[in-house]
């Protein structure tokens, strides 16, 4: 059986392959996890020896199919634990994160799939990410342009807002923006803010909270209702 440690191991290689697309560095998983890197090397070298996981000398590691399966579980069940506290137990999206850490490797797989019947088995979690489906197959995770890359008057919905920084989402989950919400750019200035008009008001947004914000065009949200 794998504990908890591991289990985050293979999750945070799983979301780093995703946003890296390809192997990963130790050093980069050494961040992500918040250990050293002779730490996270340790590791890998014991979830290769399990199976788990393949190292590639000078370009780093990715998980085995075994490895994979392990990581859309632990990910399954923390994007429903999140939807649950949000929509059953009165969390907002943007304080879930946290809490699905530390219940994610203690649930069984009949509490899973309880879970998931008491929601309705929902495809997206609170922050917009997909939830794995109960036979794990692999995740489409493409993702829309992020807020920054627009320009003035551009109109947008918000698809998905990155979970990495609980701080981040605490700072929009107050200014009112979370995903679904339409929003207009109406300044992009050159020193590092995109100002957003939502529901008459107007909020900006240092470059590093934008580059969160995963966005679609109001264009396609319109195209795909009247379909």
């Amino acid at each position: 059986m794998l504990s908890a440690k591991m289990e985050d191991y293979l999750k945070a290689l799983y979301q780093l392959q995703r946003d890296e697309d390809g192997p990963v560095s130790t050093s980069s998983l050494a961040d992500a996890l918040d250990v050293t890197p002779p730490t996270a090397s340790s590791m890998l070298d014991t979830l290769a020896d399990a199976g788990f996981v393949e190292r590639e000398k000078y370009k780093g590691a990715h998980l085995s199919p075994e490895g994979e399966t392990v990581a859309l579980e632990v990910v399954r069940h923390h994007r429903l634990l999140e939807t649950y506290l949000t929509e059953h137990l009165g969390y907002d999206w943007s304080e879930v994160h946290d809490e699905a850490d530390r219940l994610e490797h203690h649930i069984s797989e009949e509490f899973e799939r309880r879970v998931a019947a008491a929601l309705g088995d929902p495809e997206v979690d609170p922050h917009g990410d997909p939830i794995p489906s109960e036979t794990l197959e692999p995740l489409d995770e493409e993702f829309g342009e992020t807020l920054g890359e627009h320009e003035t008057g551009d109109e947008v919905v918000v698809e998905r807002i990155s979970d990495r920084d609980p701080d981040e989402l605490a700072y929009l989950s107050e200014r009112g923006i979370a995903p679904e919400s339409r929003l207009e750019v109406v300044d992009v200035a050159p020193i590092g803010m995109v100002t957003v008009a939502i529901d008459d008001r107007e909020v900006s947004l240092p470059d590093r909270v934008a580059e969160l914000i995963h966005v679609r065009p109001v264009a396609t949200e319109e195209n795909t209702g009247t379909a």
